[in-house]
């Protein structure tokens, strides 16, 4: 199991951890992210790096797979679709390595069936995209059965809005009418949203 250690959080910019911080509990703070959506996968891993998670990227179920038997982490935050399969498959296996590991599945399209799948699977919950890191932490430290609770300041509508259109827009190498094309939008619309500041 997971064992108690001190606060000290190697290679972190975060050298101190909290005590009332529950991951200062962990002496092993390793997390792998699984996810071929660079630009949030980017965010994400700086996001929990400075919450003093020392953090492995992957792009792929392949990539995925490969990092849990190189070493199978303590916490795994993994995106259901990928551009070669499904994310439970890493999911699944990450619990055959270290059935203690927590693991969170992201999705963009998520339904009741595949979040019950998700869970007997072994992920600790199932979150839609686009979750912020204080969502993910949460979901990471709850105790299994339990659910995290709510974040004091979620996302607001528009704010997931902007930012599935900056994640389309990135994916689409930054190409408006591209962009405009797969989110059926005026690109003069789609020009003016860019322009603005991210709503709260």
């Amino acid at each position: 199991m997971l064992t108690q250690s001190g606060t000290t959080v190697p290679g972190s910019d975060t050298a101190f951890l909290s005590d009332s911080d529950p991951l200062s509990a962990f002496s092993d703070r390793s997390l792998l992210i699984v996810d071929d959506d660079k630009p949030f996968s980017t965010r994400l891993a700086r996001a929990m790096e400075s919450r003093g998670y020392e953090v492995h990227v992957a792009e792929s179920v392949s990539e995925g797979v490969a990092a849990v038997e190189n070493k199978a982490p303590a916490f795994a935050v993994i995106d259901m679709r990928l551009g070669d399969g499904n994310g439970l498959d890493v999911i699944a296996r990450l619990k055959e390595r270290r059935p203690e590991a927590r693991g969170v599945i992201l999705t963009g399209y998520g339904n009741i069936a595949t979040a019950v799948t998700a869970v007997k699977l072994g992920a600790f919950d199932y979150l839609a995209k686009p979750a912020d890191a204080d969502e993910i932490h949460g979901t990471l430290m709850a105790q299994p059965g339990e659910r995290a609770d709510p974040p004091e300041n979620p996302m607001s509508a528009d704010r997931v809005r902007w930012e599935h259109i900056q994640r389309v827009y990135e994916l689409c190498g930054r190409n408006v009418s591209e962009t405009a094309r797969r989110l059926n939008m005026h690109r003069r619309t789609l020009q003016r949203i860019l322009a603005k500041r991210a709503p709260r």
